[in-house]
């Protein structure tokens, strides 16, 4: 009687495509390692430990995050590179981080050494200090073309997904910029309430808070929709007010190293198939933050990510801030 039960059971799984921790191919013994290569409170560290804690219900094992910041992000990667191939280290970021470090010549690593596990896409806000004059983003680009690279950007690096906004915008524009980086989002966004710099473009989850509290004043989102931003209102898109370049969606997430036991990527295969696209507490955070809910995970996530590597490595390259060419390191011109 046992058997049949068990094995309508196994059959009942297999038709639903529904897992437990039981079923699972891997069974972690020991905590987990998520590196965040950034400061906390930033984009990356907020989506991680929702998305950990999602994880550990179905794996009933702990993950630990360690916020690792520094040179843009690529020393926390290179430490995850650099671990036991065990699948107990993992990264996290934007994807078109990792995937174009090698292009930068901060990391040598490409997009093809990770599996992706990505969970939203983050749209990045142009926006000011509250006491600022400006009131569009008109005003931000007529004052670039008037103080050519001496209007103040915020943003958390070289390798970051403000810099990477804030360089497509202003290239698509003809206008340049003062760059002033930090160790993360938040710092970048913090400094521009402090009034140390003018303007940032950082993430609207880095944002969201002091926009609410009317702490700064949001322009424009760097994208062709408008973005409702709970507690606060809508905000619209770059495209309404100018015109010239189109963003891709910026995924962000965790990533294994390649060369981990098999039985670790397939059960994350598995649960960005059944578990993370139902979670409601995955969906609250992105509706609260100003992110989009999209997990996609493996052979899918890299598919996904791809676009906005591209863009961003050649805008690298084309803005001779490139070491390697990115057609060398698998990015193909869009």
């Amino acid at each position: 009687m046992k058997r049949t039960l068990l094995a309508a059971a196994a059959a009942i799984l297999a038709v639903t495509g529904v897992a437990d921790a039981q079923t699972y191919p891997w069974k972690p013994e020991r905590p987990i390692t998520v590196i965040v290569p950034w400061a906390a409170g930033g984009s990356t560290d907020q989506v991680v430990r929702v998305t950990a804690g999602e994880i550990e219900k179905v794996l009933g094992q702990k993950l630990v995050v360690i916020n690792q910041p520094g040179a843009s992000g690529s020393i926390g990667t290179r430490n995850a590179m650099e671990a036991a191939k065990d699948g107990y280290t993992w990264a996290s970021g934007a994807a078109k981080d990792v995937g174009t470090y090698a292009v930068s010549g901060l990391l040598d690593t490409k997009a093809a050494d990770w599996r992706f596990y990505l969970s939203v896409i983050n749209v990045s806000i142009l926006s000011v200090n509250a006491n600022s004059s400006y009131k569009t983003a008109a005003d931000v680009v007529n004052a670039m073309k008037a103080k050519p690279g001496q209007i103040a950007v915020a943003t958390a690096g070289i390798n970051s997904s403000g810099h990477s906004a804030v360089e497509t915008f202003t290239r698509a524009l003809g206008v340049t910029y003062k760059h002033v980086t930090y160790d993360g989002g938040n710092p970048a966004v913090n400094a521009t309430v402090a009034g140390e710099t003018e303007i940032t473009t950082q993430l609207a989850v880095e944002q969201a808070s002091m926009i609410r509290a009317g702490r700064l004043r949001p322009l424009a989102v760097l994208s062709d929709k408008p973005l409702e931003i709970e507690g606060f209102g809508t905000i619209p898109p770059i495209t309404s007010q100018v015109s010239g370049y189109k963003p891709d969606a910026n995924y962000f997430g965790i990533f294994v190293p390649k060369g981990v036991p098999a039985e670790v990527t397939q059960t994350l295969d598995m649960i960005w198939k059944d578990v993370l696209p139902k979670s409601e507490a995955l969906a609250a955070y992105a509706k609260r933050n100003g992110a989009i809910f999209a997990p996609v995970g493996g052979d899918d996530g890299l598919k996904a990510a791809m676009p906005a590597i591209q863009t961003y490595g050649w805008l690298l390259h084309d803005g001779g801030k490139s070491k390697v060419s990115p057609e060398t390191v698998g990015i193909p011109r869009p």
